[in-house]
């Protein structure tokens, strides 16, 4: 992975997922090995992996996981009980998008991938891989894209977020915090102010970590202090994350 930020809270080593386990951060670093479908799919119900993007990487490797402990050479009944594993994913968290289209196009591929059982385990793997890194790539173009939206003036901006959008919510890099890595490579970012984000206080506990770990100044606030920081000049842009993007729509169209 090709990445610049050291922090990757879903990977495949070897035969095993890793996950960052983000309930026990900041206070404690801790990596958890996945070996067993059951297992991701605790992990993405307990938190222990959030936020949309890591979370479809999750169950994609959740679904090969699965995949693996499925013991027939029939390749009609290994798509019939890949079809129970899914399911089981998709139980996890009701809510999450990217669960429900990564546990899809898993099943797509497996459904159009010819040859041996084997060989669609094989392919189920590559496809969670190639996905993880998909979205990885997708964050860094996000970081650089919304690099050049940010304001010319001043040469180094402070920049506001609220909540987590950054590496531990995604493949790695991160989209609201993949503009402030961005902005910190070329030099253009001068301090992050973060939102604590109640109740569950991701940006206290999370995007601040992510940022201490590369030496990215940040100052953490109270949510009720952003307008005071807007109003005495502290902040030159706002950068978060969105769950839902609605396309441009105007009256009469």
């Amino acid at each position: 992975m090709n990445s610049s930020n050291p922090v990757f809270p879903v990977g495949w080593l070897r035969d095993h997922a890793v996950l960052i386990d983000q309930t026990r951060l900041p206070e404690e670093y801790d990596v958890v090995q996945i070996s067993r479908c059951d297992d991701m799919a605790e992990a993405i119900r307990t938190m222990i992996v959030r936020g949309a993007p890591a979370i479809g990487v999750a169950a994609a490797y959740g679904m090969y996981l699965g995949a693996r402990e499925i013991q027939t050479g029939d390749r009609d009944e290994f798509l019939s009980q890949l079809e129970s594993v899914a399911q089981k994913l998709r139980q996890t968290r009701p809510t999450a998008v990217n669960l429900f289209w990564a546990i899809d196009r898993m099943l797509k591929t497996a459904r159009q991938t010819l040859g041996s059982v084997a060989s669609l385990q094989e392919t189920l793997l590559a496809t969670a891989q190639a996905m993880q890194e998909d979205d990885l790539n997708t964050c860094r173009a996000i970081g650089d894209h919304g690099l050049a939206a940010l304001p010319q003036s001043p040469d180094r901006l402070r920049l506001l977020t609220h909540c987590n959008a950054g590496a531990l919510a995604t493949a790695g890099y991160g989209t609201a915090l993949g503009v402030v890595r961005s902005a910190w490579r070329e030099n253009r970012l001068d301090r992050v102010y973060a939102d604590e984000t109640r109740p569950r206080l991701q940006g206290a506990k999370l995007t601040a970590w992510e940022l201490v770990q590369e030496n990215i100044p940040v100052t953490l606030i109270t949510d009720s202090m952003a307008a005071h920081c807007m109003r005495q000049g502290l902040i030159d842009a706002v950068v978060v994350g969105a769950d839902r993007i609605a396309s441009e729509w105007r009256y009469g169209e």
